[in-house]
């Protein structure tokens, strides 16, 4: 059984470098303490491997908000939506969210959410990723534009966020619901736990 306060007293104040509400709203629910503090990282694929983008682009905003915070323990984190050998990023635009949602519609994609944990004060670096398969049910237009005009695909990763109302769009996940959320937790709190 945890204690209150278990966590403050292993892990200190834990920096996430991340600006997703879901992800602050994962640790919250886990009750970790933490403080939000967004990379500048633009998400840019310089890759067609979708591991690949994922762990680079995690590292690289874990790392620049090290620098700031390097005696504290700093998370980032990447998702990304793959399909049919393409990766799936933010939408730009409701057409393109639309046609992301249309193409996932009736599939199933891999979610893969990379994770970077860094303590810069004491040298300590884990690079890592967790992939979760997720099929949805074929969807009509009509569910598609609804969902588009309620704006929640905008700033989501494959242009849908399973917590929210499209979670009626899913038919089938295999493997961690919070990594398609945005932060893989359990496999985060084992690496803490033996590494940090």
């Amino acid at each position: 059984m945890l204690q209150h306060g278990y966590f403050d007293q292993r892990f200190g104040l834990i920096i996430l470098a991340s600006a997703s509400p879901r992800r602050a709203q994962i640790l919250s629910q886990i009750g970790f303490n933490y403080k939000v503090v967004p990379s500048s990282i633009e998400e840019i694929f310089t890759n067609h491997d979708p591991v690949e983008v994922a762990k680079e682009l995690a590292l690289n905003k874990a790392k620049e908000v090290a620098e700031i915070y390097p005696e504290s323990i700093v998370i980032g984190a990447d998702t990304i939506v793959f399909l049919n050998n393409q990766i799936l990023g933010k939408p730009a635009s409701e057409a393109e969210a639309i046609d992301m949602l249309r193409s996932l519609s009736g599939n199933t994609h891999v979610v893969y959410t990379a994770f970077a944990i860094i303590q810069k004060s004491v040298n300590k670096q884990v690079v890592d990723l967790e992939a979760t398969e997720v099929t949805f049910r074929n969807l009509s237009d009509e569910e598609i534009r609804l969902y588009v005009r309620s704006g929640s695909p905008m700033d989501k990763a494959g242009a849908y966020g399973i917590q929210d109302q499209s979670a009626v769009f899913v038919e089938k996940i295999i493997g961690d619901f919070y990594n398609v959320v945005g932060l893989p937790i359990s496999k985060i709190y084992d690496y803490l736990q033996s590494q940090f």
